[in-house]
């Protein structure tokens, strides 16, 4: 298939410009850095921000709730992982070439890219991240969704790709990250809750003790989630944060 519209009545170009554009006011140190946060810094900061919110939906309130909340913090790698599959045939499809293939004076900050440009891996992996994150908290999901757009934006100030790509990695990432999420959830919930209760109960449910807890300990807990001081029933919390993976 043909690759999409690269003229330079394109807005999608005209936009490539502009952004590119701003290397032209940056010192070299500062081109170094975006081309280290674009290739490598922030999809590395994703991980790790994956591993800190299994470290903290670990500690919900009850077994089943924190169950649920690590598979969706599983699920996040998985997501991307599948996304980044996925675009590998749109990839083939299209035949899109990189933007200074077709396009010259631009200022391309990370030479020797010679697959083709649509759609962005890099986008895809990191929204997929993020949007599979704010599915098990709330406010970490966010700074997920933020280093993806962070990321997306790199990518095309060094030149790599058009605004357009990172879009489609965008909205690829989001539909693999929403689309599996409830499957994979509802498969993995169960596993999880069995090894909550098994000698490695702590990589699921920090409260339940070593081996997960006696079912004495799981039993006063979940009541404690569900009954607060005043006697008044409400759902448990993590930080103030909603479990929108429960």
């Amino acid at each position: 298939m043909a690759g999409l519209d690269t003229s330079g009545s394109n807005p999608d170009v005209s936009l490539l410009f502009d952004i590119n554009g701003l290397t032209e006011h940056t010192p070299g140190w500062c081109d170094q850095a975006v081309r280290f946060l674009g290739e490598y810094g922030l999809p590395v900061l994703a991980v790790l921000l994956v591993l800190w919110c299994w470290w903290g939906v670990r500690r919900r309130g009850s077994l089943d709730a924190a169950a649920s909340s690590v598979a969706a913090v599983v699920w996040a790698p998985l997501a991307a992982a599948l996304a980044v599959g996925v675009n590998i045939p749109i990839r083939g499809f299209v035949e899109r070439p990189r933007p200074f293939v077709d396009h010259k004076g631009l200022e391309v900050l990370e030479p020797g890219k010679t697959d083709f440009s649509f759609v962005s891996d890099h986008s895809t992996l990191t929204m997929a991240i993020g949007v599979s994150l704010f599915l098990a908290h709330r406010k970490l999901g966010l700074v997920g969704i933020g280093l993806a757009v962070a990321e997306g934006f790199c990518r095309v100030l060094m030149g790599v790709h058009y605004p357009t790509d990172v879009v489609g990695g965008f909205a690829l990432g989001t539909a693999v990250a929403l689309l599996l999420s409830p499957l994979f959830t509802m498969l993995f919930t169960p596993v999880l809750r069995a090894v909550g209760r098994s000698r490695a109960g702590r990589l699921v449910w920090a409260g339940g003790g070593a081996g997960g807890g006696t079912e004495d300990e799981r039993g006063a807990a979940d009541e404690r989630e569900q009954q607060g001081g005043d006697g008044a029933v409400r759902p448990a919390t993590a930080g103030g944060d909603r479990d929108l993976a429960a």
